[in-house]
């Protein structure tokens, strides 16, 4: 593994002062990039969901398996509807499930259920909406339907040997169908990513314990927990770690013994002489980066061994940010997922934005749509980064980049939609 010096020197214009939010994320992943792949498991399909695929999915059999009817109605020879015939003398009935073993004769036609093997010689289904039925002769008016028509062919969804889904898939409701539909019952995954995640400071309090002045109750390790456990995490809660060098080393110790991934809240911030600047230091590499970004400027990030450490900033807005600009990429890419990179949208603001170039903000806020073909986001007031119910209240996290001013009411910017992160 590199250390974090040859990291730094790979890229262009590093500076720890002064980082800039792609230079961290490209940091970040040239250091996801030197940890181990997760190892695989195979689980029952049933637990599978929101797991991530560790091998592509071939499929072993055609899906559909035979030519099929798509609706209840009756199957006849598109051939003979170029002739202008529309009435034919029903010969049978034909079920899905198993199949159609009569003749079909020309001018002939089979009454067929929604999914029932197509029998042999005919190509097109007449909806029996579209049909009259007398005794046994089915007639229906003419140009209703085309050669071909509610038909489903072998191998129409898949083939046999295709690739049903690729490596690193995230598993969903639509994937589990999928892979039940191909008679497989365990599937390949990755293990599930070890994370240890604590708070720090003896003013942050826990759940249960009577508040006391100067105190506030830690809404940062719940925060982080519920982020967590959207991305299918294995959960390590070491609860609030005081600013005790003992027990804070302890803390640190137990996560790296635990977890492959280690975060932290609080105590990062550049200048800061506290125990918990001084524990990282001196138990792993670690690099304390002021981030071009509000919120959320101060950040650790490094290894103890073998697991990755994240340091993010105290309060809460930042918290999340933070997790949601950097940490979330890395765990999705130490997972091996794809696909779930964030939504993000253009939207015209309803009100002008104050903004220094030369750093990324992310103001929180709330889209309206004024008519069918815009879509418009305003703030959600109060831009503090301890103010946690901003966050409730969004809908995103409006991005104004790096080199971007000021906005006018009216201009574009991008939204990162929030219910694509969590």
């Amino acid at each position: 593994m590199r250390n974090l010096d040859a990291i730094a020197n790979s890229l262009q214009g590093y500076d720890p002062q002064t980082m800039r939010v792609d230079q961290v994320l490209a940091f970040l992943s040239h250091l996801a990039q030197d940890m181990p792949a997760l190892p695989t498991e195979w689980v029952p399909l049933p637990q599978a969901l929101g797991r991530v695929l560790a091998q592509a999915l071939a499929s072993p059999i055609d899906v559909p398996g035979h030519d099929n009817s798509a609706m209840d109605g009756y199957a006849c020879r598109g051939a003979e509807l170029a002739t202008g015939a529309q009435a034919s003398l029903c010969v049978g009935v034909a079920l899905a499930g198993a199949p159609y073993t009569g003749a079909v004769g020309p001018g002939e036609c089979v009454r067929i259920t929604t999914g029932a093997i197509m029998p042999p010689g005919l190509d097109t289904v007449v909806p029996s909406e579209f049909t009259q039925v007398n005794n046994d002769r089915v007639s229906w008016p003419a140009g209703v339907v085309r050669t071909g028509d509610n038909r489903r062919l072998a191998g129409e969804d898949l083939k046999r040997g295709s690739t049903a889904l690729s490596e690193g898939h995230v598993l969903g409701p639509a994937e589990l169908g999928l892979i039940a539909s191909l008679g497989i019952a365990q599937v390949p995954v990755r293990q599930r990513l070890r994370v240890a995640y604590f708070s720090t400071g003896d003013e942050i309090l826990s759940l249960g314990e009577p508040l006391r002045e100067g105190a506030i109750y830690d809404s940062n390790r719940y925060t982080v927990m519920g982020l967590l456990q959207r991305l299918g995490c294995e959960l390590i809660d070491l609860g609030v770690a005081p600013d005790d060098p003992v027990q804070l080393e302890a803390c640190f110790r137990q996560a790296a013994e635990q977890a492959q991934v280690i975060i932290t809240s609080g105590g990062v911030s550049v200048g800061e002489a506290d125990h918990t600047k001084a524990m990282m230091r001196r138990l792993g590499d670690v690099a304390f980066w002021r981030i071009a970004m509000r919120p959320g400027r101060p950040m650790a990030v490094g290894r103890m061994g073998n697991t990755l450490l994240f340091g993010l900033p105290g309060n809460p807005v930042a918290v999340m940010v933070t997790f949601i600009a950097f940490v979330r990429p890395v765990l999705l890419q130490l997972m091996g997922a794809q696909g779930l990179a964030p939504t993000v949208i253009r939207a015209k603001s309803l009100e002008a934005m104050r903004k220094k170039a030369g750093r990324t903000e992310y103001q929180r806020g709330v889209l309206v749509r004024q008519d069918t073909e815009q879509v418009w986001v305003k703030t959600t007031g109060n831009q503090g980064s301890g103010v946690l119910s901003s966050m409730v209240q969004a809908d995103g996290l409006i991005v104004l980049h790096h080199e971007q001013g000021h906005v006018a009411v009216g201009d574009e910017v991008d939204v990162l939609l929030l219910n694509s992160c969590y």
